[in-house]
C-alpha cells in the first residue's frame, strides 16, 4: 500500500487523469439523460466538447496550471457566447481555481479569484431563472459564487501551509549547518587545547630529561652517585610525563568517562612548588615566592598559571644558557592573580616574542597567549633591560564554585 501511495505521489498527472476520466463519464451520462426532446441551451455535441476540454483541464492542472486556467476561462466565455449550457464538467473551474491559488504564480491566483467572482453573475445573466424575483436572482448568484471563493481560499491556505513547511525545512537545514560549523569550531578549539597541553607536557619534561641525561653522562665515571640521582630524576620525570599523556589521551577517548578517575588530575597552583623543585633538581636555580593570601581559584585559572610557569622555566633551560637562574613570583591581588617569571640568562631569540611568539621550533608563547586570552587575562613577554627574559601575566579571579 505504501508503494502505491509513493508511486501516486511521484506521478500526480496519472491521478488527475483518472479523476478527469471519472468527471468525463459523469458529464457524458448527464448529457445523455437530457435527450433531444428536453429544453436546454446548446446541442449535446457542444456540451460534450466543453466537457472534454474541461476534463483536459483537470488532467493537466498540476503540470500546466496557468495554461489550464486560461483554457478554462476561454471555454467558459465560449459557453456564454455560443449559449452552451453548463454541465457537470464545469466543476473543473473550481478545481483549476484552487490549483492556481495553491501552486500557481500570484497573477494566476488573483485571475482565478476574479474570474470565479464574475462567473456566477454572468451565468445568471445569460441563463436567468425566469420564475425568480430580483432577490431570488441575487441569492442564486451568491450561492453559486461561494464555491469559487471557498476553492480559492482552500488553495491559498495550501500555499501558505506549503510555504510554512518550506520555511521550517530551510530553518532546520540552516540550523544543521550552524551546528556543523559550531562542531567544527569546537573540534578545532579542542585540538588547539590538546596541542597546547601536549606541548607543555612534552617540552617541559623532555627538557628536564635531556638536561639530566647530559649531566649523568658527564659525571658517570667521576661521580656515580650523582649520575644515579640524575637517572632517578629522569625516571620520575618520564613517569610524570606518561601520566599526563594518559590523562590527555583519556580525554580523547569516547565512552570511557567512568574511567576518568584513573588519570592524573589537571595541574593547579599548588603544584607550582613541585614544578619549581623539579627544575632545581635538574640544575636550574629557581627562587619562588608567593605574595598575598592564597584563595580558591577557578580551574581554568589554576591550569593557566601552572602552564605559564612551566613553559617559562622550560624556555629558560632551552635559551638561557648553562649558568642561568630564574625567579617566580605568584601574587594574589583582590581581583586577579599575578605571575612574574624572570631569568638572568642570555635571553630568548628575537623571533620568540615577535610575530605572535613562534620561534621556529615550537609555539610556547603562542600557547601562553591563547591560554591567558581564554580566561580574559593579559600577558607581556620580552627581554629584560638588564639581560635575560621576562614574562608577566595577570589573570582575573572569579569566585570558585
Amino acid at each position: 500500500m505504501q508503494r502505491l501511495y509513493d508511486f501516486l505521489r511521484r506521478h500526480p498527472t496519472w491521478v488527475d487523469s483518472f479523476w478527469a476520466v471519472v468527471l468525463l463519464g459523469l458529464s457524458g451520462a448527464s448529457i445523455w439523460k437530457l435527450g433531444e426532446a428536453q429544453q436546454h441551451h446548446g446541442s449535446r455535441a457542444g456540451m460534450l466538447a466543453v466537457s472534454v476540454v474541461m476534463c483536459v483541464v483537470v488532467a493537466l492542472r498540476r503540470r500546466f496550471p496557468e495554461q489550464m486556467l486560461v483554457l478554462a476561462a476561454a471555454t467558459g466565455l465560449a459557453q456564454l457566447v455560443l449559449d452552451v449550457e453548463t454541465t457537470v464538467a464545469n466543476f473543473a473551474m473550481l478545481v483549476i481555481v484552487c490549483t492556481n491559488a495553491a501552486v500557481g504564480p500570484r497573477w494566476a491566483s488573483r485571475f482565478g479569484l476574479y474570474a470565479g467572482l464574475f462567473a456566477a453573475p454572468l451565468a445568471e445573466i445569460r441563463w436567468p431563472q425566469r420564475e425568480a424575483s430580483f432577490a431570488g436572482h441575487v441569492a442564486i448568484v451568491l450561492f453559486q459564487t461561494v464555491p469559487f471563493v471557498l476553492a480559492w481560499v482552500l488553495g491559498d491556505s495550501m500555499r501558505t501551509r506549503r510555504a510554512y513547511f518550506a520555511q521550517l525545512e530551510e530553518r532546520a537545514a540552516r540550523l544543521e549547518k550552524e551546528r556543523e560549523a559550531q562542531a567544527k569550531v569546537a573540534v578545532a578549539a579542542e585540538r588547539a587545547r590538546i596541542a597546547r597541553e601536549l606541548h607543555d607536557v612534552v617540552a617541559h619534561n623532555v627538557s628536564v630529561m635531556v638536561v639530566q641525561a647530559d649531566g649523568a653522562a658527564y659525571v658517570l665515571d667521576a661521580a656515580p652517585d650523582q649520575a644515579k640521582k640524575a637517572l632517578e630524576t629522569i625516571s620520575s620525570t618520564g613517569r610524570q610525563a606518561l601520566a599526563e599523556m594518559r590523562r590527555l589521551l583519556g580525554v580523547l577517548r569516547t565512552g570511557e568517562h567512568k574511567e576518568v578517575g584513573e588519570y592524573v588530575p589537571q595541574p593547579d597552583v599548588e603544584q607550582i612548588d613541585d614544578l619549581v623543585e623539579q627544575c632545581r633538581t635538574s640544575g636550574l636555580p629557581v627562587d619562588f615566592k608567593v605574595e598575598g593570601t592564597p584563595r580558591p581559584l577557578p580551574s581554568g585559572v589554576e591550569l593557566t598559571a601552572y602552564r605559564i610557569v612551566q613553559e617559562a622555566l622550560t624556555n629558560t633551560r632551552k635559551h638561557g644558557g648553562p649558568n642561568a637562574g630564574a625567579s617566580v613570583r605568584l601574587v594574589y591581588f583582590d581581583d586577579g592573580l599575578g605571575l612574574l617569571v624572570e631569568d638572568d640568562g642570555k635571553g630568548a631569540p628575537h623571533e620568540m616574542y615577535e610575530e605572535g611568539g613562534a620561534d621556529g621550533q615550537g609555539h610556547g608563547l603562542i600557547g601562553m597567549r591563547e591560554r591567558v586570552g581564554m580566561v580574559g587575562g593579559t600577558l607581556d613577554a620580552g627581554p629584560r633591560p638588564g639581560g635575560g627574559f621576562r614574562i608577566s601575566a595577570l589573570l582575573p579571579l572569579k569566585p570558585a564554585h
